[in-house]
């Protein structure tokens, strides 16, 4: 078998890159299929326009399916449209079920089950993405939404504590460690060395520039040294849950 097709969902424009943008620009790079879903921010609006940017920047050959919900701390993100967290789940279940029935992918990503580091946003995309991708392989369910497609693993992407060791001084001062997310080294199933691509996905965080001066954390982190903020890039995480026997490896 071939490069394994990818299907990442997230919750807002400048999270495929900053937590996924080199798995995607390897993947791509490597003559892989990828899509993306993006369950935040409409069309027209500014940080639509930074994602579309973010997006040629990584590779990826269409641009991302919007689910067209409102960030849940910025109504102005899909004027007159639901919160994302606040929206008719099972609708929601349907939708993206039917995205996966049409674009078959062998491997699914999302956020870990705290959504990295507990925005509520992630933590419903990552509720959201399971659920749907159970729904894709039932066939008694949303029979009008395409043929039933079992995905055969899905990824988590997730913050490992070294990492948040490495920024805690930085970032984090003043901050009680047990307040910090992290996940123990023991328990990250996929060390992902996406160093070959650091500039590319550097590239495509700093697409992101609405973001970028509206965040604190984010400016701070571009703030770093180059060799420190390059290692921190340079390494994305997963967490793995097959299912199917055997799985899909991610790359």
């Amino acid at each position: 078998m071939g490069s394994p097709r990818l299907l990442v969902v997230h919750a807002h424009p400048d999270d495929e890159s900053m937590w996924t943008g080199g798995l995607l620009a390897k993947h791509v790079r490597a003559g892989g299929e990828a899509d993306l879903v993006m369950c935040t921010w409409d069309a027209g609006t500014p940080r639509h326009g930074e994602l579309l940017r973010a997006v040629e920047i990584l590779g990826l050959p269409r641009p991302p399916i919007l689910l067209r919900y409102a960030d849940d701390r910025v109504p102005a993100s899909a004027p007159g449209r639901e919160r994302f967290c606040a929206a008719g789940f099972d609708e929601q279940v349907r939708t993206l079920a039917g995205h996966i029935r049409e674009l078959r992918p062998d491997v699914v990503v999302t956020y870990d089950a705290f959504g990295i580091y507990g925005h509520p946003d992630h933590v419903h995309a990552n509720r959201l993405t399971c659920a749907a991708v159970d729904a894709a392989a039932c066939g008694t369910l949303y029979q009008r939404n395409g043929a039933p497609w079992q995905v055969r693993s899905l990824y988590f992407a997730t913050i490992p504590i070294w990492m948040i060791e490495m920024i805690a001084d930085d970032i984090f001062a003043g901050v009680s460690r047990t307040q910090l997310p992290g996940t123990p080294e023991n328990m990250i199933d996929v060390h992902l060395d996406v160093a070959d691509v650091v500039e590319q996905k550097t590239a495509a965080i700093a697409a992101h520039q609405t973001e970028i001066d509206r965040s604190r954390t984010i400016a701070m982190f571009f703030a770093l040294p180059d060799d420190k903020r390059d290692r921190l890039l340079g390494s994305e995480n997963y967490l793995r849950r097959d299912l199917v026997p055997g799985g899909c490896d991610l790359t």
